[in-house]
């Protein structure tokens, strides 16, 4: 795995986080708060859980003594959310780049949100919250059909990759 693809992969998380993102400023607040069955009950608990993986996995790389999850806190508005997940989303390629390719294997530590904590190379974090993010994008574009929401496009890897 190098840096270079890594960088890709960033940038890709970028760009379908913002289509994303998009979707969800068109879709009323009952839909962003109807309730659906998922991973997560809703359209914005959905979407509070992506920019949260995101935002922590920043806080581990930095090493921030109190790394905070705030799907367990947050209490904003649809807006506020959208904004910490944008920064986020562009904080992850920022940490990336200056992330020295040398150590790309150096151990992460982290902590679950339930509790317990673990250790990973750097690379295989970064992999899994990409991963991550695709799993429940995926999740979101059909619970936004669930509840009405149709005005989607693709947000795969290749069609990132063809634009």
């Amino acid at each position: 795995m190098n840096k270079a693809h890594l960088l890709d992969l960033a940038s890709y998380n970028i760009w379908a986080n913002y289509k994303a993102i998009e979707w969800l400023q068109q879709i009323t607040d009952a839909q962003w708060e109807q309730v659906v069955t998922s991973s997560f009950g809703s359209v914005r608990q959905t979407a509070l859980h992506i920019a949260s993986a995101e935002k922590i996995w920043i806080d581990f790389w930095t090493k921030d003594p109190a790394p905070v999850f705030i799907s367990n806190t947050f209490a904003g508005t649809k807006q506020e959310l959208m904004a910490i997940w944008e920064k986020a989303s562009t904080g992850m390629k920022d940490f990336l780049t200056t992330y020295p390719s040398h150590d790309l294997m150096e151990p992460v530590t982290f902590r679950y949100p339930r509790g317990g904590e673990a250790q990973l190379p750097f690379v295989h974090t970064f992999s899994h919250i990409i991963n991550h993010s695709t799993y429940h994008r995926g999740q979101l574009v059909t619970l936004l059909r669930q509840v009405g929401f149709t005005n989607l496009s693709s947000i795969d890897l290749a069609t990132f990759y063809r634009i």
